[in-house]
């Protein structure tokens, strides 16, 4: 009986080891690809920062001497001096609006996968999760209108041109929706934006 006694427990101890190598291996797994999370992070914000470190010197850097107004050329039009600061001013547009896509949306804000897709999916339907009910609900009706009246007139080899060319448009435009949301807080319009502010600033005048 002592002998069965000592041989279960040299098994429960050859046992324990096992699981304390194995839990020990788990350890340094885990540590090691921490590690190398933290690395990539680092050099993820090396880069980031590098890179805003030279958008920032080459908008700040002062020009070494006035240039002359733009000279016309034959036909009346003045040469485009202000290219680089065009091309700057669109990366850091561009750089805000990757900014946008990639942050999660917050509590009330709308997001532009979700609008994009609707869009896609739905036409102008979809734009009534972001965008301007004005503009939402009457280009619905006209899509469920033009939807129903086409399908039974024009065949499907017809269609297709038209709905690959409409569907991704109404796709862009739930995404401007729904980013135009998230900066204002509310619904904004995309089309004819210049007459509703004719409209509003008839209204501030007494």
């Amino acid at each position: 009986m002592a002998e069965d006694d000592r041989a279960l427990m040299e098994r429960l101890a050859v046992l324990e080891a096992e699981v304390k190598a194995d839990a020990d291996a788990q350890t340094k797994r885990k540590e090691a690809a921490l590690a190398k999370v933290r690395e990539q992070r680092a050099a993820q914000q090396a880069e980031k920062d590098d890179l805003r470190a030279r958008e920032v010197a080459l908008v700040t850097r002062k020009p070494a001497a006035r240039k002359p107004a733009p000279a016309e050329d034959d036909d009346g039009a003045a040469d485009d001096d202000t290219g680089l600061g065009g091309a700057i001013e669109l990366a850091n547009k561009a750089n805000r609006v990757h900014k946008e896509l990639a942050k999660t949306p917050g509590k009330g804000e709308k997001s532009w996968v979700k609008s994009g897709l609707a869009s896609l999916v739905l036409g102008p339907l979809g734009w009534i999760y972001a965008g301007s009910l004005r503009e939402a609900i009457p280009a619905s009706a006209a899509w469920l209108v033009f939807a129903t009246v086409a399908s039974k007139i024009l065949p499907t080899f017809l269609m297709m041109p038209i709905l690959l060319l409409v569907m991704p448009l109404s796709a862009i435009a739930g995404v401007v929706y729904a980013m135009q949301f998230n900066r204002s807080g509310k619904r904004q319009r995309l089309f004819d934006k210049d007459k509703a502010k004719d409209k509003a600033k008839k209204q501030l005048r007494p």
